[in-house]
């Protein structure tokens, strides 16, 4: 799964570089990802790894720190 966690954080560190990203836990609970970044980082990490983020994945808990963007895909890819 890290190979899938420093992708997530270098698509999170381009949409949002004032952001800690690494100590964030809140990304989508604080509001610092809108539905624009999402859909953002659902289409990088589809070209990336060729992940497909159904409609419902895209929860707030599936996207709210970089730990579990890189689970769900982990999840999505392997199972």
């Amino acid at each position: 799964m890290e190979e899938y966690l420093d992708t997530v954080k270098e698509i999170l560190r381009d949409l949002h570089p004032d952001e800690d990203i690494d100590e964030c836990e809140s990304l989508v609970s604080d509001g610092i990802l809108d539905s624009y970044d999402i859909i953002t980082i659902i289409t990088q990490l589809a070209d990336e790894f060729d992940a497909v983020i159904t409609a419902d994945r895209i929860t707030p808990e599936n996207f709210d720190s970089a730990q579990a963007i890189a689970e769900l895909v982990d999840e999505i890819l392997n199972g």
